[in-house]
């Protein structure tokens, strides 16, 4: 089974689950008048919204590239996540409102030990659930099933913290459930927040995983022929769907055929290796003992700058009397530009007799 349908299997196995819990909890506070049940049935219904959203935009973004969108479909996930983050905050933002309006103004409830045993199995109900889709997520990385799964045990919690709050309130007359539930709802509403903020960083574009691009860069750099690997970027496009990019400096006498040949096996050997799909952008070098003096004397004046992080692509053009390099700047310094002008001018006086192309690279990758 591929990975969407088994993400709308286990989003069927949730729907169905907590729409038997949504109407034994109604049942529950019909009879027991409590405002934790009835707030925990609501959740169980949001839940159940949350995973229709998940079916829908599962088989939205399972759809094959086309001419409009020729880089699939999968970042349509990201908004399930969104979506499903947003429902369990709009729900636990109503239950701490009336949790307060519950601890102002309480109400006596009667619990029996049917009502009892509805929320208990609800909380075993709800571990099973969390343990299932857990397993799950991790094996189909998918970010609406980590929402679900983490509101899953925080239902457990939620529902084992009522059945211990209805048997405080049966043998000491104490009604905690207001108290309880204010509490409950905090830590679920900053879980919520966490999974949006999460989703909303991976839409933007984060950077990439430091361990990962070591060992990317690690692995190219093992070509005899690479002389230096940078600019290591991730482009995603969905959960599964990545593409990377890598900039390689090599000799500046090697052939378009040597080149092809090389590349081609860092592509090959990366994806046996890793499972990455790459594109590898070369650069020339000429960094030679005739050209070192001036790219120490290059260096030396980047030391200067502590917001300057590294130097790169530096090349000597001869023919048109130019030299090239790209600077990374810390993203602290507020005036990369200018400082780059500085650098430019101060090169200029040392070596008059070239042009200088220098460019603002960004900090992407450790």
């Amino acid at each position: 089974m591929n990975r969407d349908k088994q993400i709308i299997k286990v989003s069927y196995i949730w729907i169905i689950t907590n729409i038997v819990l949504v109407i034994f909890k109604a049942i529950v506070w019909f009879l027991s008048n409590s405002i934790a049940i009835i707030l925990d049935a609501v959740n169980n219904l949001s839940d159940v919204i949350s995973s229709v959203v998940t079916i829908i935009w599962t088989k939205l973004s399972a759809k094959k590239p086309d001419k409009e969108h020729p880089y699939w479909h999968g970042r349509i996930e990201y908004f399930a996540s969104v979506i499903i983050a947003v429902i369990i905050l709009t729900a636990w933002l109503a239950a701490f409102k009336e949790s307060i309006e519950k601890i102002i103004h309480p109400e006596e409830t009667n619990y029996t030990i049917v009502t009892l045993a509805v929320v208990l199995v609800g909380v075993f109900v709800k571990i099973f659930l969390w343990r299932y889709v857990k397993n799950q997520w991790k094996k189909l990385n998918s970010g609406s099933l980590i929402a679900s799964g983490t509101d899953a045990i925080s239902d457990s919690v939620l529902s084992l913290s009522t059945f211990i709050a209805a048997l405080i309130s049966i043998f000491f007359n104490i009604w905690l459930e207001g108290y309880l539930w204010v509490i409950i709802s905090i830590f679920i509403i900053k879980a919520a927040y966490e999974i949006l903020k999460d989703t909303i960083n991976e839409m933007i574009g984060i950077r990439a995983d430091s361990e990962l691009t070591q060992k990317l860069r690690s692995k190219i750099q093992g070509f005899d022929e690479v002389l230096w690997v940078y600019d290591l970027a991730l482009h995603s496009y969905g959960p599964n769907k990545v593409i990377w990019t890598a900039h390689i400096q090599v000799r500046d006498d090697m052939t378009a055929k040597e080149i092809h040949r090389l590349t081609r096996e860092i592509i090959v050997d990366v994806y046996n290796k890793l499972w990455i799909v790459m594109t590898i952008w070369i650069y020339a070098s000429n960094d030679s003992w005739e050209y070192w003096e001036i790219k120490n004397t290059l260096s030396e004046i980047l030391k200067k700058h502590d917001k300057i992080l590294q130097m790169h692509w530096f090349y000597v053009d001869e023919s048109t009397k130019t030299i090239s390099f790209d600077v990374i700047f810390d993203f602290e310094e507020e005036h990369p530009e200018k400082v780059l002008k500085e650098i430019k001018k101060e090169m200029k006086k040392n070596y008059p007799g070239y042009d200088y192309t220098a460019i603002i690279d960004t900090d992407i990758s450790d």
